[in-house]
């Protein structure tokens, strides 16, 4: 279950199922990106698509832990039409704030592949 604050341990959402706001199944957890300052998981991507053979980046800010299930609060489409970004590397302030901008969250800096 998140902390208060967001989640606290990468390890707790790797290989979870993703689900949209209106309960759909997305895909599922592929990488988790942690804040620079925090340490604490702030973003994941998505595999979509056949055989998962797409990423998409989803902040993890309202996400839930249910069972072995991460429920998201972005619908299943704007996952689908994310910013493409390299999910080998690190976040760049300007990719991040793209992402934020997508999905009409304000901006926050971090993040880093774990």
């Amino acid at each position: 279950m998140a902390a208060p604050d967001g989640f606290t341990d990468p390890g707790e959402l790797e290989g979870l199922a993703v689900y949209d706001i209106a309960g759909e199944r997305v895909g599922s957890v592929g990488r988790v990106y942690v804040d620079d300052e925090t340490g604490r998981p702030d973003w994941i991507t998505v595999r979509t698509g056949l055989f998962g053979m797409k990423e998409s980046f989803v902040p993890l800010l309202g996400a839930r832990k249910v069972g072995s299930d991460l429920h998201i609060k972005h619908p299943k489409g704007s996952v689908k039409e994310a910013p493409r970004v390299d999910a080998d590397a690190h976040l760049s302030v300007a990719e991040e704030e793209e992402l934020y901008r997508h999905y009409d969250l304000a901006g926050r800096l971090g993040g880093q592949a774990r």
